[in-house]
């Protein structure tokens, strides 16, 4: 008797292994893209560091605005809004806006430079912090 796999034992087998490919560059792409909403969500975060910092200094944020000084770096650091400023290091283009005692802070996804998503879907989306220097209250939406 000879010893070995048959031939429906090895297109079985081939079958299964391309679903499990198929389902692991799926969720490998879906993951890439959370991660990337993680850096908009990183980087929110910290615009809303330098208002608080701003705001307890001077207890006003209507120039706060996202000039290089007030936001660590500016536009060689955290690309501006409009979609030419994504930087090759960056997924998303950010904008802020301020009255008195309340900073918005949008990141917008780039979709210039190949840095189409998964799918070219998300394109566009965003994700925006509200942040009340008053009350502390920070608001997150967006679609990350």
């Amino acid at each position: 008797m000879k010893k070995g796999f048959t031939l429906l034992e090895l297109i079985i087998v081939i079958i299964i292994l391309g679903v499990l490919a198929t389902l692991g560059l799926t969720q490998y792409g879906r993951m890439v893209e959370r991660a990337r909403g993680a850096e908009a969500k990183a980087i929110l975060g910290d615009i809303r560091k330098f208002a608080a910092a701003y705001y307890l200094e001077y207890a006003d944020l209507s120039s706060f605005g996202d000039t290089e000084a007030n936001i660590g770096g500016g536009a060689d650091q955290i690309p501006g809004p409009a979609g030419g400023n994504c930087r090759p290091s960056h997924y998303f283009s950010y904008a802020i806006a301020t009255t008195a005692s309340t900073v918005t802070a949008t990141a917008t996804r780039c979709a210039a430079g190949g840095k189409i998503p998964q799918g070219g879907t998300a394109a566009g989306n965003t994700v925006q912090l509200v942040s009340d220097m008053t009350t502390g209250v920070d608001t997150w939406s967006g679609d990350y």
